[in-house]
């Protein structure tokens, strides 16, 4: 199972990467959201490598969804951390720079996907 996590983690990472450099057909979306997406599936597949199992593929995304949501509307008080931190890679990576309602339907979306995937991965590895 763990093979298989990996692998999916070797896709999904690099394609999250990438959707923040790409241009050309909806790049705008691409650059903004698509990376939501992509961002939900990677915590999925990550908390999965620690507690690989059927239930766990379906309490994962819900996880995730919640946790990220609240980041998300964390920001909302992110003008109280200072720029310099706010500014820097990691922290724009990990958490965000700005309150966007439009995140949530993606991650959403991501979550969803998030569970196809890991369901899937306990189903053709048992």
């Amino acid at each position: 199972m763990r093979k298989a996590i990996f692998i999916s983690l070797l896709i999904i990472t690099p394609l999250g990467f990438f959707s923040k450099a790409y241009t050309g057909i909806g790049q705008k979306w691409v650059n903004d959201y698509s990376g939501d997406i992509l961002y939900e599936i990677f915590w999925c597949l990550i908390l999965f490598w620690f507690f690989p199992s059927k239930k766990a593929s379906a309490i994962i995304p819900l996880g995730v969804f919640i946790i990220t949501s609240m980041i998300e509307v964390a920001q909302l008080w992110f003008d109280y951390v200072p720029i310099a931190i706010r500014s820097h890679i990691i922290w724009r990576l990990l958490l965000g720079s700005t309150f966007v309602w439009w995140d949530f339907p993606h991650y959403a979306i991501g979550c969803i996907l998030g569970w196809l995937l890991l369901s899937r991965i306990a189903l053709i590895t048992k």
